[in-house]
């Protein structure tokens, strides 16, 4: 008897793999909504990374992707790949409820943009990823959906506010996980599950809910699923009247090269928490990894302060606030203690406070760009430290007075809008990933994405995740 080819489990292969396992005939689309729904179905148990999940939907529409490719009339390089969509990329007829318990929950009539364009390209949505209450959380701590776990450790942090997708992302379960980020939410939670982001520039995914400083991104194990997410969603949309104008970027070309690119490596951002010496070292090691490739690595000084930090946190706390004051009792009562306590002090902040702190973005956004133009790309932490206690709601604990002091090195292109990516560059002692931050010029979406794949393909064999299954 001639024994049967072995056939990877779909959690484990890339996008790529599956369309050309789809192709050959060796699985369907099918197979692997399967695979991931039984994986689902034995693990999330622990993680914790969804809000809603539709088995029998998923089924239906991998079957109908599988009818496509019979066909050969797949809608493009997604079609019938699984993907999960963070709580507020809000999807028709399903509550959606922002993290927050309590709340009846919008149900919108229409998908999101980024659902849409998922949609259009034939890819199976497997359900929608937990966050923290209205996403102002560094955390998978939720009143809605309780406490998002680590697949590495249930003990450790995902991080957030992107925190379902971060873990979905390091579960594998799906191909592409699409999160927001508003001070480093989608790239907090890749560096502390290992996987891979871009927060592009903002506007370049639409937004049906845009907000200045307000980006959305795809995480992936790999840098070319990030790449497949973006060649799906970066298209503009009337709904965001933020967004950027049609570009005719090849999402999947990330060849590129090193030589002569002037890199700096940022690791004192004059702000915030110190950074821990092993996640100083991982970045240290990543920026030789370029020079020793050709690339011009010189430091970047400082460029903020930690007002600055409280300035936009006082912001932030004004702007909820007044979400906050408008629930009923019982809907204040079910929201998170450290986000109640947390807000409170925007309430008696004066109108002079508010602008103020608002007049801030924009000093962000210019001590950003000047500083970092003069590079191809900026290489820095993502976070000062690696995963924390998973019942901790921020890196430091239950302090609610504490002013954002993580987000010095993420938080700036958010204000800026460059583009800015996570990729693992080490892990400590104790097992935990540490992300390194790739960050652009103004619009080099593409070129960011190709540094952080040849970072990818050229960091040292002992950077490189083996997640757990």
């Amino acid at each position: 008897m001639t024994a049967q080819p072995t056939i990877t489990p779909a959690i484990e292969m890339t996008g790529a793999a599956l369309t050309a396992a789809y192709a050959s005939g060796d699985l369907t689309p099918v197979d692997a909504a399967e695979s991931v729904l039984a994986d689902i179905a034995a693990r999330n148990g622990v993680i914790n990374a969804f809000t809603d999940l539709d088995p029998a939907q998923v089924l239906q529409d991998a079957a109908a992707s599988a009818a496509r490719w019979e066909r050969g009339e797949q809608r493009g390089p997604l079609d019938g790949l699984p993907v999960t969509v963070k709580e507020n990329f809000v999807r028709a007829g399903i509550p959606a409820h922002a993290g927050v318990a309590g709340t009846a929950g919008v149900v919108p009539e229409r998908d999101s943009p980024v659902v849409e364009r998922l949609l259009e390209q034939g890819a199976v949505i497997v359900g929608s990823t937990t966050m923290p209450d209205w996403g102002m959380l560094s955390s998978g701590v939720s009143s809605l959906s309780g406490i998002t776990r680590s697949p590495w450790n249930p003990e450790w942090t995902v991080g957030g506010s992107s925190s379902g997708a971060g873990a979905a992302a390091a579960a594998g379960f799906g191909v592409v996980h699409m999160g927001t980020d508003i001070g480093g939410s989608v790239r907090l939670p890749a560096a502390w599950t290992g996987v891979a982001t871009l927060k592009p520039s903002n506007g370049r995914i639409p937004l049906d809910n845009p907000y200045f400083g307000r980006s959305a991104g795809p995480l992936a194990r790999t840098v070319a699923d990030v790449a497949l997410g973006m060649h799906a969603v970066a298209r503009p949309d009337e709904r965001d009247y933020t967004s950027l104008p049609h570009a005719d970027i090849d999402w999947l070309d990330l060849d590129t090269d090193v030589r002569g690119r002037r890199i700096a490596v940022h690791l004192d951002p004059g702000a915030g928490m110190p950074v821990d010496p092993e996640v100083r070292a991982a970045v240290l090691r990543a920026a030789d990894t370029f020079a020793d490739a050709g690339a011009e690595v010189v430091e970047l000084p400082a460029f903020i302060d930690d007002g600055i930090l409280r300035d936009i946190d006082d912001f932030w706390r004004i702007r909820f606030w007044r979400t906050y004051l408008g629930l009923s009792h019982e809907a204040k009562i079910a929201v998170l203690p450290y986000i109640a306590e947390w807000v409170h002090p925007g309430s008696d902040m004066t109108g002079r406070r508010a602008l103020e702190a608002y007049e801030t973005f924009g000093e962000l956004q210019k001590r950003t760009v000047a500083a970092t133009s003069p590079f191809d790309a900026v290489l820095a932490p993502v976070a000062p430290m690696a995963a924390f206690p998973a019942e901790w709601p921020m890196p430091w604990g239950f302090d609610a007075s504490e002013a954002m002091s993580h987000i010095a090195f993420t938080l700036p292109y958010n204000m800026s809008g460059q583009p800015a990516s996570s990729i693992n560059c080490g892990f400590t002692a104790d097992g935990r990933p540490i992300g390194l931050q790739i960050s652009g010029r103004r619009f080099a979406d593409l070129e960011t994405l190709q540094l952080t794949a040849w970072y990818e393909g050229a960091r040292p064999v002992d950077a490189r995740p083996v997640f757990p299954s």
